[in-house]
């Protein structure tokens, strides 16, 4: 077992060939940790110090047994803040530390240049601590179970929030000025018209018209539906309009807060490992492997970029496209001239253009999962990698594969990551059949939505906005309107 001394000198050496390389990171905190604390750790999204919920414990349970069983094996952690907070298993070898530490140095730079990570708090770690004092306090005033049960709620819609919210400037509320046009129109037909001055009083007097007036305001702003555009942030709609208490209403912020900053990690999973690849392959083989060790960072690194049966994994993806990128703008194959010439002459193509490096550090600044893909993966990389879909065959009751043409994997992968592959959920009405009911909109993109999980989303909605939930969604073909108050209920 390493020290923390020897630890921070291997620190101090890779970091400082990492400098040398380019990367460029804000300070790095390691903490050495066993694995029951490394298990604990991971439970709490890198957090230790995030509010309790049981939902953490069963999370712990499953990676304690995992390791206990010889199933998995968590190296390290490392989180986005500032300074970057890292924690080591204690039983690594030297090799595992030093790939370890390489590794972060990959994953520090790329939270740091990111421009996902923009909008982040880099201080999550002292915003959790506060997210959990007040929790616990309304445990304390409220009862552990109620307040547990609430956060129950929240988190099984901790998705239902609009993942490109942080970079666009919304539209501001019109409510004030659909007011003004409505009461003006209240105003101007509500009115009997006289020719005579001396009879307008006496045919409008004036406290029964305003009255009036309020009353045709009132009503025509009840009946209007809001909010004026469908609005994809549905826990801010809660936030802003569902009757809850003000404990529940900070829980809800809560819950809602940390979704936004986890959500660029979901959005950059394959950059982000194959950034850390990247940065752990060059710093290894070139600066700090020793003879002997060669065969175990072999052994590990390997079993790092495998295959994983049925799943992409996105180290092995994110590693080989970065190099495939690197490769490619090495050799000046980028550009018109690259993209009009024949199979003959790219097959020999090497202008010595030498741009891969500054390539990829471009790329891990400007691009996110989707982008990366849909920006990079060409037919000969899907040919060499022999990347394909696959589809369930009723009669042989087997997967297999569907196809390998590169339109179609390319979709496939890119449907994946789209919203994090789950479907366009957005608040369509507040007050839907004018009974302050809500409506919600499924944008339709091919797929209809699951049964099982829509009841739960729908059930949850309703037990916070407390009045009768639906959702507008596609079945068979046809518009749909699935209803939930107290049982599922669906009508065209």
């Amino acid at each position: 077992m390493l020290s923390n001394s020897d630890v921070r000198e291997i620190q101090e050496k890779i970091e400082g060939h990492a400098v040398e390389m380019g990367f460029d990171f804000f300070p790095v905190v390691y903490e050495m940790c066993s694995h029951e604390t490394i298990s604990e750790v991971a439970a709490y999204g890198g957090f230790p110090s995030r509010y309790p919920h049981w939902s953490f414990g069963m999370e712990y349970e499953r990676l304690a047994k995992g390791y206990g069983y010889g199933l998995q094996k968590i190296y390290e952690m490392v989180i986005n803040t500032n300074p970057v907070y890292a924690y080591l298993l204690d039983v690594n070898q030297m090799v595992d530390q030093q790939l370890v530490i390489a590794h972060v140095c990959g994953h520090a730079h790329f939270f740091k240049h990111n421009y996902m990570f923009g909008p982040t708090n880099r201080k999550m770690l002292d915003e959790m601590a506060n997210h959990a004092v007040r929790i616990r306090r309304y445990m304390h005033k409220y009862g552990v179970e109620r307040v547990e049960n609430f956060i129950d709620c929240c988190l099984t819609i901790d998705d239902l929030i609009d993942l490109h919210a942080p970079f666009i400037k919304r539209q501001e509320d019109k409510n004030a000025s659909i007011e003004d046009e409505v009461g003006e129109f209240a105003k101007e037909s509500n009115s009997l018209q006289s020719q005579n001055a001396y009879m307008r009083d006496f045919l409008n007097p004036p406290d029964f018209m305003k009255a009036q007036q309020q009353k045709r305001v009132d009503e025509a702003m009840q009946a209007r539906q809001f909010p004026n555009e469908p609005q994809k942030d549905i826990l801010q709609f809660l936030l802003e309009y569902a009757p809850l208490e003000a404990w529940q209403r900070d829980v809800l912020d809560i819950v809602r807060e940390e979704a936004y900053y986890f959500a660029p990690q979901g959005q950059t999973k394959i950059m982000n490992e194959g950034c850390a690849c990247w940065a752990h392959t060059r710093l290894m083989t070139k600066h700090i492997l020793t003879p002997e060790q060669i065969v175990d960072y072999a052994d590990h690194h390997s079993g790092t970029v495998a295959n994983h049966p049925g799943r992409i994994n996105p180290y092995r993806l994110g590693l080989a496209l970065l190099e495939d990128i690197e490769k490619r703008w090495d050799k000046g194959q980028f550009g018109k001239e690259w993209e009009e010439a024949d199979f003959r002459t790219r097959k020999n193509w090497n202008t010595g253009a030498g741009l891969g490096k500054e390539k990829v550090f471009e790329v891990w600044k400007h691009y996110n999962d989707i982008t990366f893909i849909d920006e990079f993966l060409t037919p000969e990389f899907v040919a060499e990698h022999m990347l394909f879909s696959y589809s369930w065959d009723d009669e042989r009751e087997a997967y297999e594969i569907a196809t390998r043409d590169f339109k179609a994997v390319k979709e496939k992968l890119l449907w994946g990551l789209t919203n994090h592959g789950r479907p366009f959920i957005y608040v369509k009405d507040g007050n839907y059949l004018n009974r302050g009911e809500l409506l919600l909109w499924h944008r339709f993109e091919g797929m209809e939505l699951d049964l099982n999980q829509a009841k739960d989303v729908l059930k949850n909605v309703q037990l916070i906005w407390g009045r009768p939930v639906h959702i507008e969604t596609m079945q068979d073909d046809k518009t749909v309107v699935m209803s939930f108050d107290g049982e599922l209920k669906t009508k065209e």
